[in-house]
């Protein structure tokens, strides 16, 4: 349902903000290999962001990426506009561009439901909630940080 820059973003911002708790800046090289994601396309997606200011970034010593602890929680549905537009919870399941209520596509009726109930979860959840998933062990990030445990 997500594209690939998507699902980077989402786990490149939980890594940032677990780095962040312990007192750190994780930089693109760090950031990618955590979240096996190729370094340059990580870069753009993390460029973006910061660009929309949903995180920031500091170059130089001492640098890497960070987020504002006086701004409030990000909530996913930010990021996934961000990266994906608003249109995305108003697409049709089956592609059509006129698919309606009224001129429902073959999935029309489930689908809606179904992306009814994603846009409700990312506007519930924030990337600092799904990071206290992965500290307190309830979750992991990706199979490496399984492997450290």
């Amino acid at each position: 349902m997500l594209s690939r820059s998507t699902e980077y973003a989402l786990r490149a911002l939980v890594y940032v903000q677990l780095k962040n708790w312990e007192g750190k800046r994780p930089g693109i090289i760090e950031i990618s290999r955590e979240i096996e994601s190729p370094a340059a396309f990580t870069a753009k997606i993390l460029q973006l962001l910061a660009r929309h200011r949903l995180l920031q970034s500091m170059k130089g010593r001492g640098g890497g990426f960070f987020f504002d602890e006086e701004k409030d929680e990000l909530n996913l549905f930010k990021v996934v506009v961000t990266i994906e537009g608003d249109s995305f919870f108003h697409k049709c399941g089956f592609g059509l561009k006129n698919c309606s209520n009224e001129n429902p596509c073959p999935l029309h009726d489930r689908f809606v439901r179904v992306r009814d109930e994603f846009r409700e979860i990312v506007e519930s959840e924030t990337i600092q909630s799904l990071a206290a998933k992965v500290k307190d062990g309830s979750a992991v990030l990706n199979r490496m940080i399984n492997n450290k445990n």
